[in-house]
This record gives structure tokens, sequence and C-alpha cells, in this order.
């Protein structure tokens, strides 16, 4: 072999994972993917349902938002209203182009000029403010641009023959000419502006659709607000319940929490009863905004069909139904559930509890 031909080799290093321990869930689906990461890889469909889901946060800070679909939307895509005049009162445009590559210049001039066009014509007063959403954001000349108002009118004026006349309507050429070019000279660039994906994350962060999407846990529970003395109305059917089949078991009379005097045993499962059920409606309320609608109810569903076949066989009075069933929801493993992790045995009791208040559960024998 020649000299200079002489091949460099060097021993294999071993890659190290440091001092982490790897997780089931690692080991299983691998090392997560940020967000951020995740939403360019989407493809068109996908970032159309993600934007639809992202729209639902802006509803908090506007009167009212609406998105716009189809060929006629005359450049309109989200609008968020202020006020009760919607396209003829102070708005927000949010322009969702979905695109490989980031947002460049050319891309924008369109979307730019519909905006002059249509509202020259009346269609809608111009948006106080408008913004390009795009997965990837936009490119570093178009940054720029949208930086200097005064730039991108130039760079517009520039573009406009080529890139813009022809494609802001199929029936006819726009030309910068006349009434319109002074109505563009006029009019404010600096309402156009760049929306940055990491800001439009953190808006859908706050919607129910953020840990369905990106994945994460839920955050801490807070605490559960102290128990109230006087029976609550959203609590008389489950506690009618209750009392019945305690009324049932000790021989005695009982229809409100006075009537246990001498039943101390009973006393103390209905206070306990009562604890569940509000843990079960904390963690109700607590995960009502931070996820899906309906999955909550999907928890209420497993317990159900979990504990059914217990609540359905011979017990010899309907305390025991009662006993027997939470105690079955208490041991319950629903570690598939995505509730599961903020879920404790407490709260599967009060489940139950829910499910005789609606009517879903019963503890007498002839129910």
């Amino acid at each position: 072999m020649n000299a200079d031909s002489k091949i460099d080799l060097t021993d294999i290093v071993v890659p190290s994972t440091g001092n982490a321990m790897p997780t089931a869930a690692l080991m299983l689906s691998g090392p997560p993917i940020e967000p951020l990461t995740r939403l360019m890889t989407y493809d068109s469909d996908e970032w159309e349902k993600f934007i639809n889901e992202w729209v639902t946060s802006l509803a908090a800070t506007y009167v009212s938002v609406q998105r716009f679909t189809g060929a006629g939307d005359k450049g309109v895509d989200v609008a968020a209203f202020t006020d009760s005049k919607q396209l003829l009162g102070v708005w927000h445009n949010y322009q969702c182009k979905h695109y490989s590559k980031s947002l460049g210049p050319a891309d924008a001039y369109l979307e730019i000029g519909k905006c002059l066009w249509h509202s020259f014509n009346e269609d809608f007063d111009p948006p106080n403010r408008y913004f390009f959403v795009a997965p990837r954001g936009v490119s570093t000349k178009l940054g720029l641009l949208l930086a200097n108002d005064k730039k991108l009118k130039e760079a517009l004026y520039n573009a406009w023959e080529k890139t813009v006349s022809t494609k802001i309507t199929s029936t006819q050429t726009v030309e910068l000419t006349g009434d319109f070019k002074a109505y563009v000279d006029a009019f404010d660039f600096s309402i156009f502006e760049a929306a940055a994906p990491l800001k439009i994350l953190e808006q859908h962060r706050k919607t129910p659709y953020f840990i369905q999407r990106f994945g994460g846990a839920l955050p801490a529970r807070p605490k559960v607000s102290s128990l109230p003395e006087i029976i609550e109305a959203h609590e008389s059917i489950y506690t009618k319940k209750l009392f019945a089949v305690y009324s049932e078991h000790s021989g005695a009379t009982i229809q409100t929490p006075k009537d246990f005097t001498g039943h101390p045993k009973l006393r103390k499962h209905f206070n306990r009863s009562r604890e569940a059920f509000y843990h079960s409606e904390s963690l109700r309320v607590f995960v009502r905004d931070k996820t899906e609608p309906g999955t909550f109810e999907t928890l209420q569903d497993e317990v159900c069909d979990a504990v059914a076949d217990t609540c359905d066989a011979d017990h010899c009075d309907g305390y025991a139904r009662v006993v027997a069933v939470t105690d079955k929801a208490q041991t319950l493993k629903l570690d598939a559930h995505p509730l599961s992790p903020s879920t404790f045995p407490r709260d599967l009791k009060g489940i139950c509890h829910q499910l005789a208040n609606d009517d879903r559960l019963d503890w007498s024998a002839d129910d």
C-alpha cells in the first residue's frame, strides 16, 4: 500500500447515556419531539386542524373570532374582532399559510395586495393588525421587510406587475394606478407583521387540545376546597340515594345529616362519600379547560363499566352495595386513560357518586 493512501482508523466510541435512567415511556416511544419541531412536520391537512384548534385560544382576547374559507375569502383567513362592527370595525387578520419552507416575500406580496385591493373597494375596513402565520415562520428577507414598512411598500411596488397584479382576482388585472395607487401610497404598511410560531404554540397551549397534540403532563392539581357544611343543590340526588340505603341498613329514618344521631359509622361514611364526590368534582373542573371536551366523561364511562358487575351482584342491602362498588372503584388501574396521572383513588370513589347523581348507578336492591 502506498504510504500516501493510508487509511486513518479510529476506535468506535460507545455513546454515553449519562446518568439518566431510561423510563418505560422513553423505551416505548423514544425521546419526546418538541412542539415546534413537530409543527414543522405537518402537512397542509394537519396544519389546518392545528389552526382550527389554535383559533379557539383567541376567543379570550377578542369579542368574536371567525374563519373565512373558500375561494371568495378576499384574503381574510382568521378575522378577530374587537367590537360588534366586525369587518367594518377594529379587527385583526391572521393570514395562515402552509408551505414546506419559510414564508418568503413573494408569498406575502400577493396576500398584502388582496388586503389593499379589497379594502380599497370597501369590502371591509383595513385590519388594524395583519399577522402572517406559518409553521416555519417567515424568511429572513421577509422578516426584515416586515420590520421596515417603507421598504416593504417599495418592494411591493417593484414586485406588483410580475407577482401581484394578475393574481388578486380571476376577472381582471389590478393595475397600481390612479385612485388605487393613491390609496396604497397612503396606506399604513406597519400593520403587517409576522406571528412567531413559538407565540402561536404558546397560545395553543391554552386550549384543551395542546396535550393530546403535543404530549406533556397536566400541571399539578390544586388542593380541594373545604367541604361545605350544607348539602348543595347539585348534590341532591346522590345524597338522597345514600340516605335511602342508610335508612334500609339501620332501620331508622335518615333523611338529613341531623338524623345520624346514634349512627356514627354511617355519619362517617356519609362524610367520606361527600369528600370523595368533591374530589372528583374538582378533577372534572381541573381538566375541563386543559383537555379535549369529553375527556373526563370517558373516565366516568371507564369507571361505570368497571364497577357495573359489582353493582349488579347480590348484596345483603344497599349500603353493602355502595361499599362494594366504591371499594372496587378505588382499586381500578386505568393507566391507559389520559387522566390517569392526575387521578387518585378518592377521585374514583367520588366518580361513583357522580354516576349515582346522574342516575347511572343505583344502590337499592330493587332498582
